[in-house]
């Protein structure tokens, strides 16, 4: 009696070990877990738009700072002189222009008043015109007359005269015609010429706006000597000393954005099959392994880079030679977004990190909650 409830136990014992085992398998395979995890965080390298020596350093290593605060400032005095000389080339540029509206002024009134001279011109052609067919007129009656002795000579040389006087009238009004036409013709030349070296007027100017666009520049030259941070994070690998050579576009310290944290877990290609957007996750930190995180699959990626295939002699690829008896999964990054962080825990990019994943049912419906398992801590 007593050796069959020894075996009776010892079945038991052996059937609820199975049973645990078999649970702690198949919740590995519903939920893929890996320990192959790291913190990642957006990392923006903070570099000076302009070149100067640093005369002012705001921060200190590892501080962190508010978007907007200032963060290291460059000698501004050439850049302030260089604002001043634009400011100068705007008003100098302004002055020109106000002359050369002038230009553009005196042109056009002496058009109009070609015009005017134009119009008297032509009227007194046409006087002018009038008078010596009259004058014609009269003398060939004259003619006539002088030669059937009707008229006495003195009376026809007055005639001849007259009629010489008109000729001469009429050439003149001709001759101020064209006078006037020319003058009109130069004044359209030299209005034309003046509009020319105006360019556009207002503001719409191209060398107004080009004389604009440098003080704009210079404006923000000015500024950029000032470099703050453009988020909320904390600086990271501070090299910079008073006095030290800043280089426009080069970057001279690092600022890791404290909104933009998330997880990379890598899952073995095996898992990332059950593994979707949207999938609920535990994130446990190796430096915090008592405060396990919450967060959602954001994404998977889709691609890895290879070992093997580069290019190697006569554009041939290079394949290392393997002995692996057995094949090794690859491992595929999936980013995971942290819901909410405790104030205790702190995250710092390139930290390792532990990550499970409770991937849906076949109906959609999320599986029960799953604990972290004590191997992710």
């Amino acid at each position: 009696m007593g050796a069959t409830v020894k075996v009776l136990l010892t079945g038991a014992v052996v059937l609820v070990a199975a049973a645990a085992v078999a649970y702690k398998y198949w919740d590995y395979i519903e939920n893929p877990w890996t320990r192959d995890g790291q913190v990642r965080a957006n990392v923006i390298q903070v570099a000076p738009r302009v070149s100067g020596p640093i005369v002012k350093l705001a921060v200190v290593d590892n501080q962190f700072v508010n978007a907007g605060d200032l963060l290291f400032e460059i000698d501004p005095r050439t850049y302030k002189a260089a604002l001043d000389q634009a400011h100068a080339k705007l008003d100098e540029t302004r002055d020109d222009l106000k002359d050369l509206e002038q230009q553009v002024n005196v042109a056009q009134a002496a058009l109009e008043q070609s015009g005017s001279q134009i119009e008297q011109a032509q009227s007194a052609v046409e006087s002018a015109q009038a008078e010596a067919v009259r004058a014609q007129a009269d003398f060939d009656r004259a003619t006539k007359l002088v030669k059937k002795g009707d008229i006495a000579k003195r009376q026809f040389d007055q005639t001849e005269a007259s009629n010489k006087v008109a000729k001469a009238d009429l050439d003149k009004a001709e001759s101020r015609l064209m006078q006037a036409q020319s003058a009109k013709l130069q004044a359209q030349a030299e209005l034309a010429r003046a509009k020319a070296d105006l360019g556009a007027p207002g503001e719409e100017n191209a060398q107004l706006r080009g004389a604009k666009a440098a003080l704009e520049t210079a404006q923000l030259n000015l500024q950029f000597t000032q470099v703050k941070a453009s988020v909320d994070g904390y600086v990271t690998n501070l090299n910079l000393r008073l006095g030290s050579q800043a280089v426009a576009n080069q970057p001279a310290l690092a600022l890791v954005d404290a909104n933009s944290y998330w997880v990379h877990g890598f899952f073995r290609e095996t898992e990332v099959g059950r593994i979707k957007p949207g999938d609920q996750a535990v994130i446990t930190l190796m430096s915090y392994p008592d405060a396990p995180l919450t967060g959602v699959v954001d994404s998977i990626g889709w691609g890895i880079a290879q070992q093997d295939g580069s290019t190697g002699q006569d554009l041939l690829p290079n394949v290392n030679p393997t002995f692996e008896w057995i094949r090794l999964a690859q491992r595929v990054p999936v980013r995971v977004h942290l819901e909410q962080v405790p104030d205790q825990v702190k995250l710092r990019v390139g930290t390792t990190a532990s990550v499970l994943v409770r991937t849906r049912t076949e109906s959609g419906r999320q599986s029960a909650p799953v604990p972290a398992p004590a191997a992710l801590q």
